[in-house]
């Protein structure tokens, strides 16, 4: 999890929602993730699909039978989805994601007891830690957006003044 909240520094530089995962497979890592959903203009390039494609490429399978996956924040639907049809062993995630959160969050799409595979699921994993960088993050979003919205008023005004 150490490991995924340094990545989260990246795609966080990158103007994406600091958001990592990665695949571990035999005690190696197979697969790693950030959140590209906005660089890629891609609704599913979410960092835990991200990762879970590159560890299929790397095993040469998309069945990951096995494996973890760890994330520094609770899937959502689509990515819960992923994880179950990749069959992964386990997952692991940080923070809880109240709004669109699929293992427990929102709701528990792994509650579901008549699917052929369930992983593993350890939460909470770091968390606070998780949600202390997400919180800074919008926090800094919000606030660089007020400072663009005050610079154009300004830049207004002095351009209709001349």
């Amino acid at each position: 999890m150490e490991l995924c909240l340094e990545l989260t520094k990246i795609a966080e530089n990158y103007g994406e929602i600091p958001i990592a995962a990665m695949v571990v497979l035999d005690d190696r890592i197979v697969g790693i993730g950030l959140n590209n959903s906005i660089i890629l203009q891609d609704a599913t390039a979410h960092a835990e699909v991200l990762a879970i494609r590159e560890a299929g490429r790397r095993v040469e399978n998309y069945r990951l039978v096995g494996s973890t996956i760890y994330t520094t924040l609770e899937p959502c639907p689509m990515c819960a989805g992923a994880i179950l049809h990749a069959r992964c062993a386990r997952i692991v995630f940080g923070a809880q994601d109240f709004k669109t959160g699929a293992i427990g969050g929102r709701f528990n799409l792994y509650s579901d007891f008549t699917m052929n595979h369930i992983p593993e699921v350890t939460s909470g994993v770091r968390g606070a830690k998780v949600s202390e960088e997400l919180l800074k993050y919008f926090r800094r979003k919000r606030e660089l957006k007020k400072e663009q919205k005050r610079l154009l008023k300004v830049a207004t005004q002095m351009y209709e003044e001349s």
